[in-house]
């Protein structure tokens, strides 16, 4: 998935206005701006799309840690230069103190079955023998599955 995809779901997931967004990166270290912010959010076949780089996003994913966890130390902490979506995963799991029962049922709500030890193989160094690459179709069962869980107060409420 590329990293504008990512950004533009959890902000629906959890409703975050422009603002917030931007506090939130701020938060893991980025002085963002509106017209930057909507840049990253615009669709790929959009005027004025650009591609949000894997440094930003891990700054907003700490930034997220921050907001929900509390700081970890003095600061925020230095951005991966590279982010694979196993990395990303790892992130929304910290962020969001989920366990893996947790996300087997997120999993569960989107259809998708997979078993403790699948899921642990996910959050392993890349050098370990039972290490398993997170796929785009897995991360985004995670985050639409993330989206019926979060959203669903909001789905069930009269309008």
């Amino acid at each position: 998935m590329n990293n504008n995809d990512v950004l533009r779901r959890v902000r629906y997931i959890f409703d975050f206005s422009d603002q917030l967004t931007l506090s939130i990166f701020k938060l893991g270290g980025h002085e963002g701006n509106k017209p930057e912010l909507m840049s990253w959010l615009a669709r790929e076949d959009e005027p004025g799309f650009v591609l949000c780089a894997d440094e930003k996003l891990a700054r907003f994913l700490n930034g997220l840690i921050i907001k929900n966890r509390g700081p970890k130390g003095d600061g925020a902490p230095e951005p991966e230069r590279f982010l694979s979506n196993n990395m990303v995963l790892r992130k929304l799991k910290i962020a969001l103190n989920l366990h893996a029962d947790d996300l087997i049922g997120i999993l569960k709500l989107n259809g998708f079955d997979i078993s403790k030890h699948e899921l642990s193989a996910l959050f392993r160094r890349p050098d370990h023998k039972n290490y398993r690459e997170c796929l785009d179709q897995l991360l985004r069962n995670i985050l639409d599955g993330m989206e019926k869980h979060y959203r669903k107060n909001q789905a069930q409420a009269p309008g």
